[in-house]
């Protein structure tokens, strides 16, 4: 099967599932499109905390959590990738060892010491921390758009950042001007 050809970029961009997505890993979600090219797309999911705050992933890491104001943050279900390591999205960039930048503000990192930074000095302030990613490959992502699976919409970076979890998938729905309860189970082409 030849890949569908990749016509637009969704790096930087939200993904909403649609109503009528049944796959337990993504009915429901927010994904944040960290990378897209003609390779795949790389994401994380964002609205789906997981039964574990940043105090308890520190503490089971052996890393040293000195900045209170992070300690009841919760870890977040990022996607089935990789469910046993960690990905830290955040603002700003800043120098890690191993980061996917974004955009000129938001990174990924993957590497021990941007963890180290936020249980030493509480830098950066602004993270969401997951387990696993969700990832595509070269055309699958086309292919669920084309399927009408997922609505995008640029991110928002208060979004990501400024809102709590809950809240997340309305705003991205409210940037798009549509309300969830709104979208038909099963959208057509027109």
């Amino acid at each position: 099967m030849t890949p569908v050809t990749q016509s637009c970029n969704l790096t930087d961009h939200f993904l909403i599932a649609m109503p009528a997505m049944t796959d337990p890993y993504f009915a429901g979600t927010l994904i944040y499109i960290c990378e897209h090219n003609e390779q795949g797309a790389l994401g994380v999911i964002v609205n789906r905390p997981i039964d574990m705050t940043l105090a308890a992933l520190f503490a089971k890491i052996d890393v040293p959590l000195d900045a209170d104001h992070f300690d009841r943050l919760p870890v977040y279900f990022g996607g089935p990738v990789q469910t046993d390591r960690g990905f830290v999205l955040h603002r700003p960039l800043g120098g890690w060892q191993s980061t996917l930048t974004v955009n000129a503000d938001i990174g990924l990192t993957s590497s021990r010491d941007i963890l180290q930074s936020v249980g030493r000095e509480g830098d950066p302030r602004e993270i969401l921390v997951t387990l696993g990613y969700s990832g595509w490959s070269a055309g699958q992502l086309e292919d669920e758009l084309g399927q009408n699976a997922w609505l995008t919409v640029p991110a928002q970076p208060d979004i990501l950042f400024g809102l709590p979890f809950e809240e997340r998938l309305a705003a991205a729905m409210g940037a798009l001007g549509v309300s969830f309860a709104n979208l038909a189970e099963n959208a057509g082409h027109a």
